[in-house]
């Protein structure tokens, strides 16, 4: 014997639901997405912040310079104390003034740092000159500082921005965007479970159903799902396929039991003709040949219905493809063979166009089984068997009758005969299962038609079945 391995024992995986998948799923892409747009935003405002005060400085700085080179102007010019002066000083720009020498003659609020270049500008010859410097740090705020000259030694004037107040403008929108940010990703973790709970609520009562046939075996659970989207669909097919396993299991059932009580009554006799046979040599040898006649004829007999329960039972839809058919040919060879057998006058008469879609097996043996009938129970009929086929009565309809002269139907067997074992009253003499007829039932379903029988005018029967509008799916001739 080979040797069997076995995977090594492991802790088994953690279920991840799908409703906890999904949510998680669309809270991380509302995430993703939240902060993507956070950034972009408060990068693009913050952006638009700075160069607006930078182009305000700038702008500023330009004007000093504009108006030195135009006109000679003095540090008093500049002076805060002056009335009219002529500088104008934007929000959050503060302005001090440089004389000769560099020293300080209009201080700024706050006092601004004087550097070496800014006292070099202050004695510089020429007007308009400038000399910046960034990110200055006075007192506690951080500022930009560009000194102008005013040329020919005169002094200059210094030009400050603040910007610290905006950087903390900017922070402050950037913690509130970070808050934003969580709210809006907790909000959609929040609103994706009750979604995903919304969602898959349904796909839960389909996995109960499941799990409830899995551990009881019984079929008639009904399955409350609706809606019109996939998983409604879905809950309708699972709910049809519930049915057709039900229906099956019942047929079958039920099959078994009639099968069981059809057999008994061949196998007791056969039990019973056995039984003689150990007495075989002590019979007289007619009553030796009526016994081997009975034994051969209840062994055809007991063959013929198990044949039948094997070709009701299993059916011939998983061997055989469906296919145009015309069933004027077929019943052309069902006929022919029908006269070689029993030797009568077999009729046909087709009209009209008897093509269908179906299985030709199956067709053929329903129009073989209604003539069987015909001949068995029309045995010393002198009248031909006739078969029709008869197309289209509707669009995609044909129509199969055969009609006989035997003793007829009575009215309260017509709607008994396609039954399964069912056998009249003055028909249990004869030989038979009583499925013949059952199967035509079956293929006629199966495919698309129905079965009929009337009594027929001046004596006799007229069995058949329609079939069109293609076959029914799953309508095969099984249980």
């Amino acid at each position: 014997m080979g040797r069997r391995w076995r995977l090594p024992a492991g802790p088994r995986p953690r279920l991840v639901s799908l409703r906890t998948t999904f949510a998680v799923s669309f809270a991380a892409v509302t995430a993703a997405v939240t902060v993507l747009v956070g950034i972009l935003s408060y990068n693009s405002a913050a952006r638009l912040v700075r160069v607006d005060q930078q182009s305000v400085f700038t702008q500023v700085v330009h004007d000093v310079q504009d108006e030195v080179r135009q006109q000679e102007m003095s540090p008093d010019d500049f002076s805060s104390s002056r009335p009219g002066h002529d500088l104008v000083r934007p929000a959050r720009t503060d302005v001090q003034v440089l004389g000769p020498q560099g020293q300080i003659m209009d201080h700024g609020s706050p006092v601004l740092p004087v550097t070496p270049q800014d006292r070099d500008m202050a004695v510089a010859r020429t007007a308009g000159r400038v000399v910046q410097h960034k990110d200055v740090r006075v007192e506690a705020d951080l500022f930009r500082i560009a000194t102008v000259s005013l040329g020919k030694g005169r002094g200059a004037v210094q030009v400050a921005q603040e910007f610290s107040d905006t950087e903390d403008l900017l922070r402050a929108l950037q913690q509130r965007t970070l808050i934003l940010m969580a709210a809006v990703v907790v909000a959609a973790g929040l609103f994706g479970w009750w979604l995903a709970r919304r969602i898959t609520r349904r796909l839960v009562v389909l996995t109960s159903a499941a799990e409830d046939v899995a551990r009881t075996r019984q079929l008639g659970i009904q399955v409350p799902v609706a809606g019109l989207d996939e998983v409604g669909r879905l809950g309708r097919a699972f709910d049809r396929m519930l049915g057709r396993l039900a229906q099956s299991e019942e047929d079958q059932r039920r099959l078994v039991q009639d099968a069981g009580h059809e057999l008994r009554t061949p196998l007791t006799s056969l039990r019973t003709n056995i039984s003689l046979l150990r007495r075989i040599d002590e019979l007289p040898p007619a009553t030796r040949e009526e016994l081997v006649a009975d034994l051969s004829q209840e062994a055809r007999e007991l063959t013929d219905l198990v044949n039948e329960l094997v070709d009701l039972a299993a059916g011939q839809s998983e061997n055989e493809p469906p296919q145009r058919v015309d069933l004027a040919d077929l019943a052309e060879d069902v006929v022919g063979l029908a006269r070689r057998r029993t030797g009568r006058d077999v009729v046909l008469r087709v009209s009209g166009d008897t093509t269908t879609d179906g299985r030709p097996g199956m067709l053929q043996r329903a129009i073989s089984n209604l003539v069987e009938n015909a001949a068995k129970f029309d045995r010393d009929g002198k009248a031909p068997i006739e078969v029709s086929i008869t197309g289209p009565a509707r669009p995609g309809t044909v129509r199969v009758e055969v009609r006989d002269r035997g003793p007829g139907i009575a009215e309260g067997d017509l709607v008994r005969i396609f039954d399964r074992f069912y056998r009249a009253a003055d028909a249990r003499s004869q030989p038979g299962s009583g499925l013949g007829l059952s199967i035509v039932r079956e293929v006629a379903m199966a495919h698309g038609g129905a079965p009929f029988a009337f009594r027929r005018e001046g004596g006799g029967a007229v069995i058949g079945f329609t079939v069109g509008g293609g076959l029914v799916p799953g309508g095969d001739t099984g249980v």
